[in-house]
This record gives structure tokens, C-alpha cells and sequence, in this order.
């Protein structure tokens, strides 16, 4: 089974997760970041494909990737400020599902809380008001702090076993 593993990190979020996942797979399975993506994917039977949530959808730089994935078998994973099992998480997963060229269905997905960049955090409350969903809270700023401690160990060994689980359907 040749596979590679792209991702797009920029807290080092998703690295760490996309190292999880490389580290389940066979030996000499390249791992790169979406700038050094092979133009041509087409010789992997399977790509997984990892990113970090920017408003709502993957970042630009893995949408750009995202948009030329023809390979029938992709996986994704992704990071994200808020708990996986909020509804933003689960919107943010269609939408870059949705970038994929041929209307594929991931063999399956991963996401996973992270640390937000304290520079978007910053700007974010500058941006919007006291009261707005983005803007500063108490309930935000419990949500920043306890985002900060992830991806955690728990999280990579959940990530994975994700990977697992795409080998084991693939026979």
C-alpha cells in the first residue's frame, strides 16, 4: 500500500498529528508539508490529507491542495480551536470534503482541538465585540485555554488509531 501524508500546519497542530498517523504506516511513508506535496499524487493508492480549520473550512493553502486530489482513497484530519464534537468542527470537515475534485467520500476522518496562534486570538478580539460569539468572553477565553493543551496525547494516539482503521479497510 503506498501512501503519503500532506498537511498544512501553522501552530504545529497538525504536524504533530500527521507525525501520529506517518507513525502507523508502513516504513518510508513520506510525510510533507502542503508546499512540498507532490504535483502529481496519482501513485499513492492513498492520500491522507491534513489541515487546520480557518474559518469554516480547510486553510488556503491545503484547500489548494484538497481541490487537486483525484486519488479515489483520501483520508482527512484535521485542528481546530473548539472540541471535535461541536457542530462548527463537524461543518468545518463537509466543507473541505466538499473541495475534493471528484465529489469523493473520505475512507474516513480524524479531527482533533488544538492551540490557536495567539496572534488570531489577539486580532479576533480586536475585531469583534464584547459579546460576539468570537469576540471576548469569558466562555472564549475558558475555551483558548483549555485548546491550548491539545493535541495531547490522547489525541495523537487517537489519531493514530484513525490511521489504523483506514489500513484495516483497505485490507
Amino acid at each position: 500500500m503506498n501512501s503519503i501524508v500532506i498537511y498544512s500546519s501553522r501552530t504545529g497542530n497538525t504536524k504533530q498529528v500527521a507525525e501520529a498517523i506517518v507513525g502507523v504506516l508502513p516504513e518510508g511513508t513520506p510525510c510533507v508539508p502542503v508546499n512540498e506535496a507532490p504535483a502529481d499524487l496519482s501513485q499513492y493508492d492513498v492520500v491522507f490529507m491534513g489541515f487546520w480549520a480557518d474559518q469554516g473550512n480547510a486553510d488556503k493553502a491545503a484547500q489548494a491542495v484538497l481541490k487537486r486530489i483525484d486519488n479515489e482513497k483520501v483520508a482527512l484530519f484535521a485542528t481546530l480551536g473548539v472540541p471535535p464534537m461541536m457542530p462548527h468542527a463537524k461543518e468545518t470537515m463537509v466543507a473541505a470534503t466538499g473541495l475534493l475534485p471528484n465529489g469523493q467520500e473520505p475512507l474516513g476522518t480524524f479531527m482533533c482541538q488544538g492551540k490557536v496562534d495567539p496572534k488570531v486570538i489577539e486580532m479576533m478580539f480586536k475585531i469583534f465585540p464584547d459579546g460576539h460569539p468570537h469576540g471576548r468572553s469569558a466562555e472564549r477565553e475558558e475555551r483558548h485555554k483549555q485548546a491550548a493543551s491539545h493535541p495531547d496525547a490522547n489525541d495523537l494516539a487517537n489519531a493514530a488509531t484513525f490511521a489504523k482503521d483506514i489500513l484495516a479497510k483497505l485490507g
